[in-house]
């Protein structure tokens, strides 16, 4: 290259590379796109790829070793559900506690969509797998402070969606979606009154028609504290004390 330039010129070269690439070019034009989806079903499992098989065994191999391993057992399995579930119930719990690793204090409440419980919780042995397919997202724990009036606007967006995963709180809404009555540790909320409420960074931001969190005072948060590790050290810590998960619906929210 150096000595055709040296021979004929930079620019003789360079255009020769272009009347070359323009040479090059192919007639064909896009017309459209389509797209669809395509249910995953049993039905690979009946009839698997061979050459797929093959190219993901080795990885595979690498991953199931990471989540087989065992860390602790469910009593039953726990599925989450409007207006209140087993499982969003635990989860929120979790929530809730986990505030301690950011204030150094219990929230007053927690909050945890639907929509991002990803899976059950099944009977039995639980492993890491387990947990990364109920929480397979990256959303960090975040405790955000606001006032009470802010707080029933917050509910009654809950209510509006007819229901979330909640701790620390009690909430009475109507079949059409509305908030009638709303507790916080029982006690009527005092509307300008501090609470803190633990959540996920998502829902932090306002996401998930839970508006009300943009209006929040303050907003602490912490990528080191993802809820998927948060429930990982929760069933460790049943684990190592022997007891089994569990979880039950606790009139947390009442429809009428």
């Amino acid at each position: 290259m150096n000595e055709w330039i040296r021979k004929y010129g930079l620019k003789a070269v360079m255009g020769a590379g272009l009347l070359l690439l323009a040479g090059c070019q192919s007639n064909y034009s896009l017309v459209r796109v389509e797209g669809g989806r395509v249910p995953i079903t049993a039905v690979y499992d009946e009839y698997p790829d061979k050459e797929a098989e093959k190219l993901v065994e080795h990885y595979k191999e690498k991953v199931d070793s990471i989540m087989s391993p065992v860390i602790g057992y469910a009593a039953a399995t726990l599925t989450a559900y409007r207006p209140e579930s087993p499982l969003s119930n635990l989860i929120a719990d979790v929530l809730r506690d986990g505030a301690k690793q950011l204030t150094g204090q219990l929230a007053d409440v927690a909050v945890m969509n639907m929509g991002g419980i990803r899976n059950a919780l099944p009977e039995g042995n639980i492993t890491y797998g387990t947990i990364y397919e109920i929480a397979p997202f990256e959303n960090a724990l975040c405790v955000v402070t606001m006032d009470g009036a802010t707080l029933e606007t917050l509910f009654s967006q809950i209510a509006s969606v007819h229901g979330e995963g909640i701790s620390g709180a009690q909430l009475v809404i109507t079949t059409d979606g509305k908030l009638e009555e709303a507790k916080v540790d029982g006690r009527k909320i005092e509307k300008d009154k501090e609470y803190t409420i633990a959540t996920i960074d998502y829902l932090a931001e306002g996401n998930d028609k839970l508006e009300a969190f943009r209006d929040a005072r303050s907003k602490q948060v912490s990528k080191k504290h993802l809820l998927r590790n948060l429930l990982l050290d929760y069933v460790a810590k049943c684990e190592k004390e022997g007891r089994v998960i569990q979880a039950e619906t606790e009139n947390r929210i009442i429809v009428r």
